[in-house]
């Protein structure tokens, strides 16, 4: 009972950081500031009794690109005149980010008596496909619904969207998706290490990568960047087409034919006698219908990305420093609304624009775009450096992020810091333990 117990815990927390929560009863406190006091508390009783306030070098580094967004963000508030503050706090954001994960990361530390790389990882699928389970019974059972609406602030309106969208508890939109398309890269690469996974656990990570995959599209499409990626390295390194593969890469490839040839029936079947799962299918996979049914690959978000939305600055003040404006000054909800801003407004972006990259453009200019860009860099290269034998899949991570920003304004720093925030004592773990501790989820 205790382990159980000590699971589920681990859980809640681990989900409290990766999709934060504002209760109704305590507004404008989300969970992942709560972690991140805890975090404080925690790190300054251990540096009291070690009696060092020494910083790691990892941590100074990105503290002060972070702090390089920020003055950035200051430098174009103030030439343009703006009020749009949207990065000028990125400094506390980055290290509210850290606060929560060393949070999360002392409490498995404490709850398991070790924690490793394997480990965290199992924690953010077990997290992710709960969150799946949960959207997906939320729209099925709409009590559930209801239920959640009562106590969790800013759900209620996932439900009135023009696509009415599955959502989690936290998990939502693109934010969710980039942060699943972490999470499905994570799987692949562990479900790459073939030989040092037994049937059971081999079992159990394909059947969270297609949880994930397929509810977790249906969520947000968004999550087919790390479906793609970890597909692609998949296949790389078990050599699919090779003639030379080994006996368990063999076997690995036939459970997932097995798993399909039992899901694809019920898929189908589901296609036609459920309206709601019609409904969700052909959102989440909308692209595949579209290249089954007319021969082109078509998605209505894509196009209006791409016939609406690329839009270039059209000076070089705004190349170089940008606008002062993320979001949209015509926004009556926000303080620094403007009646007078006569630019262009499509789907209630600046600039009409939701293109990542070109917000920050339009943001603070080529300067803090190339800042941002170096900062998620070096969150990846700290964890690469820390965890050799893992370099592939933090790679993939930051792929993720860097191709997401194609399509969303979002970062997914707070998964690198889940990893930065691993003391020397979690380092000397991890060394010893390897690939051998924690191989299953939750064994």
């Amino acid at each position: 009972m205790y382990k159980y117990l000590v699971h589920i815990i681990s859980v809640i927390l681990t989900s409290f950081y990766f999709f934060p929560i504002e209760t109704v009863f305590l507004p404008g406190v989300n969970t992942k500031m709560a972690l991140a006091g805890i975090g404080l508390l925690i790190l300054g009783k251990r540096l009291a009794q070690r009696r060092d306030a020494g910083i790691n070098k990892d941590f100074f580094v990105l503290s002060l690109l972070a702090l390089g967004i920020s003055l950035i963000s200051l430098l174009t508030m103030t030439i343009n005149n703006t009020p749009d503050a949207s990065f000028l706090t990125y400094f506390v954001s980055m290290w509210v980010w850290m606060g929560g994960a060393y949070t999360v990361v002392r409490w498995l530390d404490t709850a398991y008596g070790y924690v490793n790389v394997r480990l965290v990882c199992n924690q953010l699928i077990a997290v992710c496909v709960i969150q799946c389970l949960i959207a997906w019974t939320k729209d099925v059972y709409p009590p559930l619904q209801a239920w959640v609406d009562s106590f969790v602030g800013g759900e209620a309106f996932m439900g009135n969207t023009k696509e009415a969208r599955l959502s989690g508890i936290g998990a939502a939109l693109d934010v969710a998706g980039l942060r699943f398309s972490a999470v499905v890269v994570m799987i692949g690469y562990i479900l790459s290490k073939a030989e040092e996974l037994s049937h059971k656990q081999v079992v159990t990570y394909l059947i969270s990568f297609l949880i994930i995959a397929i509810i977790g599209n249906m969520m947000s499409r968004t999550t087919t960047v790390g479906v793609g990626l970890a597909l692609v390295y998949w296949i790389y390194s078990t050599n699919l087409f090779s003639l030379k593969q080994n006996i368990k890469n063999q076997k690995r490839w036939f459970w997932l034919g097995g798993i399909l040839c039992v899901i694809i029936p019920v898929f189908i079947y589901l296609y036609f006698a459920n309206d709601t799962f019609y409904k969700n299918i052909r959102f989440g996979f909308e692209g595949f219908f579209s290249l089954w049914e007319t021969g082109e690959w078509q998605t209505s978000s894509n196009d209006i990305l791409l016939e609406h939305m690329v839009v270039f600055p059209d000076n070089w003040v705004t190349w170089l420093i940008g606008d002062g404006y993320a979001a949209n000054p015509m926004d009556k909800t926000l303080s620094f609304f403007d009646p007078y801003y006569t630019g262009p407004i499509y789907h209630g972006y600046y600039k009409g624009t939701d293109i990542g990259y070109l917000r920050y453009i339009f943001y603070f200019g080529l300067v803090g775009t190339f800042v941002f860009v170096l900062f998620m860099w070096k969150s990846a290269w700290a964890c690469i450096h820390r965890f050799k034998d893992y370099k592939m899949m933090f790679l993939m991570i930051l792929l993720v992020n860097y191709i997401g920003w194609f399509k969303v304004s979002t970062d997914i720093f707070l998964v690198f810091a889940l990893f930065l925030v691993f003391s020397s004592k979690d380092k000397e773990n991890f060394d010893e333990q390897n690939m051998t501790c924690c191989g299953t989820l939750h064994e």
